[in-house]
């Protein structure tokens, strides 16, 4: 009796095990829907930072415009499908992210492990992006180290702030934007504003603008780290799909014209990696 107990046991065990394994392979085989919703839907939904460094709103047709709008558009046309550009902003672009209401981010986020930790993103970076401190000339600030102990500018949710506070004791002061960190700066809040090096390029370019008190003394970057297209987590296919038509970016040179196309020169990396990949025919 108890040997005709343990078999019928045994087999409701088995049983039970093989429902739960079909289960568990029926819910993986359909954890990245993302990408079969980009294609019933037909269209490709990307949120972008539009503080006029990578993007900005043309106000003639109150469209999104600029470096990583290029980026979600050609992301689109090797999907075949439209493409959206949706604004979001530094404080709120995760969050949009995992709300799924845009599907990816190209937006002014490099690579940090603590961004590992709660999205997935597209393995080959499209760029290496350090921070830059714009200061006011006559400031007496040369370097990093100078900032000890001062008030500096920074956008919300930027990857500069542990590195400010932890290596050169910075008072950190975070605001909405690079546009509001700017304006703080400018209204002697803080002695210095640290961005992306290309949105600060882009401002002190014009040596008669309304930068031309300012300056950008450091002759490093603060922790150059990669550009890449972060997705939720799980997102498997979306991120081969998309990782894909990066290396095609790089086999091409497409990068490197659109920077030059919006005045952001490429970086020594990105000119490393069009010649890496261009020379693979594999990749």
């Amino acid at each position: 009796m108890m040997f005709s107990l343990s078999k019928r046991a045994l087999r409701a065990s088995l049983f039970l095990s093989a429902v739960v394994t079909c289960a568990a392979a029926a819910g993986t085989a359909h954890v990245d829907a993302t990408l079969d919703r980009i294609k019933e839907r037909g269209t490709l939904v990307v949120g972008v930072v539009l503080d006029g460094t990578y993007g900005t709103l043309d106000p003639a047709i109150r469209q999104p415009i600029g470096y990583n709008v290029e980026l979600g558009e050609s992301l689109a046309r090797h999907l075949g499908v439209k493409f959206e550009a949706i604004e979001v902003t530094p404080p709120n672009r995760v969050q949009f992210l995992q709300q799924g209401k845009v599907d990816a981010l190209i937006a002014s986020m490099q690579y940090t492990k603590e961004r590992d930790e709660i999205l997935s993103y597209v393995p080959t970076p499209f760029e290496e992006i350090g921070g830059s401190a714009m200061v006011h000339k006559g400031s007496g600030i040369h370097d990093w180290a100078d900032l000890r102990d001062k008030p500096v500018c920074i956008s919300q949710g930027s990857n500069y702030t542990k590195p400010l506070i932890e290596q050169y004791g910075a008072q950190v002061k975070a605001f909405k934007g690079m546009p509001e960190a700017l304006l703080a700066l400018r209204g002697g809040t803080c002695v210095a504003s640290v961005h992306v090096t290309p949105g600060i390029q882009a401002r002190l370019a014009n040596p008669s603008g309304e930068w031309k008190d300012y300056e950008s003394p450091m002759r490093s970057q603060l922790i150059p780290s990669p550009s890449v297209i972060w997705v939720r987590k799980g997102q498997t296919d979306t991120v081969a799909a998309f990782d894909k038509i990066v290396k095609d970016w790089h086999r091409t040179g497409f990068l490197i014209e659109e920077g030059n196309k919006w005045h952001m020169p490429p970086s020594q990396q990105l000119q490393q990696w069009h010649r890496q990949y261009a020379s693979n025919k594999e990749n």
